[in-house]
């Protein structure tokens, strides 16, 4: 049953409700002496004892931490809080309305924002951070959800409940609290738990328009402990390497935000910014961008990338080729050195050897993988024959030794699946001429070659 909206809070009459979380609900809200409407975040506090209690203890900091920052910052770029209201069971805080909506909508490939409009949203957070920080204040939490954006590109940091008084002693300081922060965007330090400056901010800027701009986060890990690893000791990969439209400059920019060595990071907001507006970036019209979905919507149902996610697979279709090739033509020369080899995407292709066939492949699989895996020679083992018209896609692997671990990983991983398989199906058809075993294993193996979608022995 959906909940009903209350009519007034204190003197504000409620329009609407324009967003729900775990311990709040803002509504949009007007006040009758007032002409634009405000922003209203509403706290209901929970029952006074046990985990609760310690809840509503952590929300008054919160709270306190708001209202206290509310009256130091005044920033084009920063949500003005207008009062905070504690009461004994709920709360809220009354800010400027801003129509806008948080930065995580564009934090997926295949809706990221043009690099133009991105670096002149990181900008202008770059200046915001700036001045808060020449206020005294951190914000400790910045991450896309407390960024809104409008259609213009305005924007609005938001949620300084988290902020940390740089003035004040931190044991002393009534707003500090163990373990803030989101977990993806902290710094090495804060993980740590080391003393915070300015500098924590922008390292969590610059993993926020790592993932504007890769549509992925700069670590990724199958743990929080493995996360934690990744941010502490290995360096993220390089953006250029997903998003072909960020330049080698814009990369240095980022790398220089997320220095482990927070004397090789950016000092503060302004010098961010300045290299920001230093890079020469191509101004590309977002109407003539458009990611080729139908090319992913192949890809996504192919056997070979089933285990691929879809951040991996745009990558996988920035580093690649779409190749096709009429019937009865020879794609790959048994003998070749030549490295590059295919996932079929549609048609029939043959491998042979010495003139005589063994494979009859499908779409789903590889072919011409051999020169690749063999790291000494880089000899094709099999000639590859298309016996129809056929669609592939090439896979250059100087290409993918500039691709992300991820997509490397995923790439040796299935690879090895297919060969093992394939080798297994040979060594069926194979055992057919040899003699009995000593031990003979008399399961029946009927249907194991067909047991491997896309593709046949031939058995003359």
């Amino acid at each position: 049953m959906k909940k009903m909206s209350p009519e007034t809070i204190g003197k504000y009459q409620i329009v609407r409700e324009v967003g729900r979380g775990a311990t709040a609900t803002v509504y949009e809200a007007r006040r009758p002496d007032l002409a634009e409407s405000v922003a209203l975040k509403l706290i209901r506090f929970g029952n006074a004892s046990g985990e609760s209690a310690k809840l509503n203890r952590r929300l008054l900091k919160l709270l306190r931490a708001e209202e206290a920052v509310a009256g130091r910052l005044n920033h084009p770029n920063i949500i003005k809080i207008r009062e905070v209201v504690v009461e004994p069971e709920r709360a809220y805080v009354v800010m400027e309305y801003f129509p806008g909506t948080t930065l995580e909508r564009f934090c997926s490939f295949e809706h990221r924002l043009p690099v133009h409009r991105v670096t002149g949203i990181i900008f202008k957070c770059c200046m915001a951070l700036d001045y808060a920080y020449r206020q005294g204040i951190v914000h400790r939490d910045i991450k896309p959800a407390n960024i809104l954006v409008d259609e213009k590109d305005d924007v609005r940091i938001t949620d300084f409940g988290l902020a940390l008084n740089v003035g004040k002693n931190i044991e002393a300081d009534s707003t500090f609290i163990m373990g803030v922060g989101s977990p993806a965007y902290m710094s090495p330090e804060q993980i740590k738990n080391y003393p915070l400056n300015q500098k924590t901010d922008l390292y969590s800027l610059g993993v926020v328009m790592f993932h504007l701009l890769a549509g992925r986060l700069p670590f990724r890990a199958a743990s929080p402990a493995q996360l934690v690893y990744k941010i502490i000791n290995t360096d993220p990969p390089l953006v250029s390497h997903i998003n072909p439209d960020v330049s080698g400059q814009m990369d240095a920019v980022i790398r220089k935000a997320l220095e482990k060595d927070l004397y090789s990071r950016y000092r503060n907001g302004a010098e961010f910014a300045k290299d920001l507006s230093a890079v020469r970036f191509k101004i590309v019209d977002e109407n003539d961008v458009e990611l080729d979905t139908s090319r992913f919507s192949i890809l996504r149902k192919q056997a070979f990338f089933t285990e691929f996610d879809d951040v991996e697979l745009w990558e996988v279709l920035r580093i690649s080729v779409w190749r096709e090739a009429p019937g009865r033509v020879m794609i790959i020369k048994e003998g070749d050195t030549e490295q590059r080899f295919g996932v079929l995407l549609e048609g029939r292709v043959e491998l042979s050897v010495m003139g005589r066939r063994v494979i009859e492949l499908g779409s789903g699989t590889i072919f011409g993988e051999s020169a690749w895996l063999d790291r000494m020679s880089h000899h094709q083992t099999m000639a590859v024959t298309s016996l129809e018209p056929v669609v592939w896609l090439e896979i250059n692997p100087a290409a993918l030794e500039l691709a992300t671990e991820e997509v490397q990983e995923a790439f040796r991983r299935e690879v090895a699946s297919v060969v093992v398989h394939r080798l297994g199906a040979l060594a069926l058809v194979h055992s057919e001429h040899c003699g009995i075993a000593t031990e003979a294993n008399m399961e029946s193996t009927a249907g194991f070659a067909a047991s491997r979608s896309g593709w046949r022995l031939v058995d003359d």
